[in-house]
């Protein structure tokens, strides 16, 4: 009985066919029990002969084909031929080992498994004798494969598979990869493995790689992925859109010299270009794509990615024109180029998708994360230090500035990446925000691996997409402000916990130790986590094993370790800050606030996203029923609806803050990704819901995208001052500026300026004019009112009688701080309080409002 039949490929491999034959028959294997099969691709140095011969004396077989050498052909040839239904495949160049036949065979003759790869990328895999740039081509090869297909060597050329599997490969199959077409074909249906082997250069004959074999690898890559990228098509395009850059740029100019607005100039010359670029493409590009009319559905995508391009091309511009002061009409054509990837892969993977050989559901998923996620991540590239801070950022900038082991409103974690990024960039929105956007890779990477470890590799990457698209996640990878750093440490601490509880590593406490005490620094409001832990451990029987072990006692103390710095502050000055925390959690004054609490989560989820975690948390259910992925479930049940209940229940008696559920649903975004896919479960009604999530993801990135460019370049047709009050600072800063030197010339007296709110106008105004004039800026703790750190770092003045500048956001805020606190009575000889718009490149945006006097008489002054 044949067990197994081994596939050789040759294409002139005299100098090893009798080698690698002699090795295979001096394996451990019955003669009988495998066949061997030939399929030579014309080969002209005499290898059919040797095999010929070999076949006179073994159960060898020799196919000779004729068409032109592919080799993907020859092998679904030899599998057409095959007596066997476990096939095996090997190069005859003596590259793989044939020692590893077994290894490789056995897992699916006991049905553990229906495909096995010889993988060189795994723990114990390895390469020799190759030349450096083949390696790097193979490891670029296997990781671009990757984020598709769920293997680390996805282009070896060593693996076995059941004979069934063969038949879903697509017609198109060509080039030297059959592994890629094998995997993807019966992706989500098959078993898959990988075992290390030692990969060795041939030492006789020649390579048969080529560029072209190279080129056809990455073309078919693209095709399975959905796209409809080709050589072809990627000519026409760039010819269509060197026309359409020819038309932008004109246009952009034409503009510009009749006085409209760079961004006025920039849309319609945009919309100009986009309009010619969609009728040739359409009609020449991809018009094997096209149904040779108007689809407006076809149309609604195009327009969809024209404007995503648009608005990140913004950003592109005003980088350029206002940091790096390149002239308008040169800093256009950087900004179309960089640009016309997006409309180019917008186009070949949404626009214009493939049809022909159309890829699975979660195929299209996985790309479609890949793409969202690379764009999301491009636009906090190119507008973080671009759009001004927001007064919050510029309040944690002067936490820097006063560096401490902690503060009275936040632990220190934010004052400490602002300090590196700032000792490293300047005192900048680049300095300010290059730990946010580092955290938010942090929390990325975290959670990625808890849903791939919880689910499965598609779930992980719909996780982060989720996470990049999602208000939770986009703004806190954006903004330099203490959820950047806690929402890392929540989806690290999270990670280590599953390990730990659920996976049982030991290592994994150490990490667990370390990411709750670095999230406590963050935000004290990690300590829910520990709270979830207890609750897991006390109703999981496993877990509670746990409790006889040192590991978690050794947690906790390296964590308070870790955490000591803010202890040592808070001794030091009298408990004030676990003081100040308590009470903005236990306030006197009852409220009932459960309704605002779900408002918030409705905002931070987007409804599509609340109903959806409405639903993992109470009703999904894991149609396994294995023990392990019962524990799973009740990890993210608790880890998850823990905090949320504490949430709950301080929101009966007081307000909660808005963004406080923020870090809680990490824990059950890998379920909402879940349930996108796998709706077998679902009834009718969470069906239709989860399939709002494509018009979810599209309005939140055109959302972001939109805002960003609005506060940069603005957006033609919509003023400003709409949405503006606690924004452009920097403009702001400069009118001030402007007021208080008048004030200076006019007194001979040096102005103090005081910001009329807790901490935001005075912060925002001293990171504004910190760097062109040391002007005297307090806060309203000057008169008496909460200043929070402003009361550590510039306490109430004493009577002077150097000129005030109140300043504030609203009339109102410069006449009573409380009702029972009137300013005016504190001030000698107040002024009207005035208000002065406020400008940027001549277009109205906001209004302040001030006051000057000549004096302060004191706070207690009646």
């Amino acid at each position: 009985m044949t067990l197994f039949s081994i596939i050789v490929p040759t294409l002139n491999e005299s100098e090893n066919i009798d080698l690698l034959l002699t090795r295979i028959y001096a394996l451990d294997f019955i003669p009988d029990s495998f066949e061997i099969i030939v399929v030579d691709d014309g080969s002209t140095d005499g290898t059919p002969n040797k095999v010929r011969d070999w076949a006179k004396q073994s159960n060898i077989r020799l196919i000779e084909r004729r068409e032109e050498p592919d080799l993907s052909a020859s092998i679904l040839t030899g599998v057409a031929a095959a007596k066997s239904n476990v096939i095996v495949i090997m190069d005859a160049d003596l590259s793989h080992p044939p020692e590893q036949l077994s290894a490789v065979i056995t897992p699916i003759l006991n049905n553990s498994y229906d495909v096995v790869v010889g993988s060189r990328y795994i723990t114990g895999g390895s390469t020799e004798n190759w030349p450096l740039y083949r390696q790097l081509l193979s490891r670029i090869g296997g990781w671009i494969a990757r984020p598709i297909c769920d293997v680390n060597d996805a282009t070896s050329g060593f693996f076995a598979f059941r004979r069934e599997l063969a038949s879903n490969i697509s017609d198109h199959a060509l080039g030297y990869k059959i592994l890629l077409e094998l995997l993807m074909a019966n992706q989500g249906k098959i078993r898959v493995t990988e075992i290390p082997i030692c990969f060795r250069d041939r030492t006789h004959g020649t390579s048969k790689l080529s560029l072209f074999h190279q080129q056809a690898y990455l073309q078919r890559l693209i095709t399975l992925a959905g796209g409809t990228v080709t050589l072809n098509t990627a000519g026409r395009f760039a010819a269509v859109g060197l026309f359409g850059v020819l038309i932008d740029a004109f246009v952009f100019q034409w503009m510009l010299s009749r006085d409209a607005g760079l961004a006025l100039a920039h849309f319609v010359s945009f919309f100009f270009a986009a309009t010619v670029n969609y009728t040739f493409n359409s009609k020449w590009s991809f018009r094997e794509h096209h149904a040779g009319y108007l689809y407006w559905h076809q149309f609604g995508r195009f327009l969809t990615v024209g404007a995503l391009a648009l608005l990140l091309r913004g950003g592109v511009l005003a980088f350029l024109v206002y940091l790096c002061h390149v002239p308008p009409l040169f800093a256009i054509f950087p900004a179309i180029i960089t640009t016309a990837a997006v409309n180019y892969l917008g186009s070949a993977f949404y626009v214009f998708p493939n049809k022909k050989e159309p890829p699975s559901l979660d195929i299209r998923w996985r790309t479609a994360a890949i793409g969202i996620v690379l764009f999301v991540i491009s636009l906090r590239l190119v507008y973080f230090g671009l759009a001004q801070l927001i007064p919050d950022e510029t309040y944690y900038w002067q936490y820097a500035q006063h560096m401490d082991l902690s503060f009275y409103d936040h632990p220190p974690a934010v004052a400490w990446l602002i300090w590196i990024g700032t000792s490293i960039l300047g005192h900048n929105e680049f300095g300010i925000r290059i730990g946010s956007l580092f955290c938010g890779f942090m929390t990325m990477g975290y959670l990625y691996a808890l849903a791939q470890n919880l689910y499965d590799k598609s779930t992980a990457m719909r996780t982060i997409l989720l996470l990049a698209i999602l208000p939770i996640g986009f703004t806190s990878g954006l903004l330099m402000i203490p959820d950047a750093p806690l929402m890392a440490a929540w989806a690290a601490t999270l990670y280590y916990m599953e390990r730990a509880l659920v996976a049982h590593q030991n290592s994994a406490w150490l990490g667990m130790g370390i990411a709750f005490g670095l999230g406590l620094l963050s935000k004290y409001s990690l300590g829910l986590l520990g709270l979830a832990a207890l609750v897991f451990v006390i109703i999981d029987p496993t877990a509670r094993r746990w409790m006889k072990r040192p590991h978690p006692y050794l947690t906790t103390l390296l964590s308070l370790l870790i955490f000591s710095p803010v202890i040592i502050w808070n001794y030091q000055n009298d408990w004030i800050s676990f003081a100040f925390q308590s009470n903005r959690v236990l306030a006197d004054d009852y409220k009932f606030a459960v309704h605002l609490l779900v408002l918030h989560i409705i905002i931070l989820l987007t409804p599509i996203g609340f109903l959806a975690a409405i639903f993992a948390l109470f009703f999904t259910k894991r149609p396994e029923s294995q023990q392990l992925e019962r524990r799973r479930h009740l990890f993210v049940q608790v880890f998850a609806g823990t905090p949320l209940f504490v949430c709950f229940i301080l929101s009966t008696f007081d307000a909660p803050r808005f963004h406080w559920t923020a870090p809680i649903w990490l824990a059950l975004l890998p379920t909402i990704a879940w349930m996108i896919v796998h709706t077998d479960h679902l009834s009718a009604e969470f069906k239709r819901i989860q399939t709002a999530w494509r018009l979810t993801i599209v309005t939140c990135i055109f959302s972001y995208a939109f805002l960003l460019h609005y506060v940069v370049l603005g957006i033609p047709g919509i003023p400003y001052h709409l949405f503006t009050e606690h924004y452009f600072w920097r403009e702001t800063a400069s009118e001030i500026e402007q007021i208080a030197a008048e004030v200076r010339n006019q007194t001979s007296k040096e102005p103090i300026i005081v910001g009329m709110s807790k901490w935001s106008v005075a912060s925002a105004l001293y990171f504004y004019t910190h760097s062109d004039a040391q002007l005297d800026i307090r806060s309203r703790n000057m008169f008496g009112g909460s200043g929070a750190m402003y009361e550590f770092w510039f306490p109430s003045q004493n009577p002077t009688d150097r000129p005030i500048i109140q300043v504030g956001m609203k009339r109102r805020h410069l006449e009573k701080i409380r009702p029972d606190i009137d300013v005016k009575t504190m001030l000698d000889q107040p002024g009207a309080i005035e208000y002065c718009v406020i400008e940027r490149h001549g277009v109205p945006v906001r209004r302040v409002y001030y006051r000057i006097s000549q004096g302060f008489k004191g706070i207690n002054y009646q």
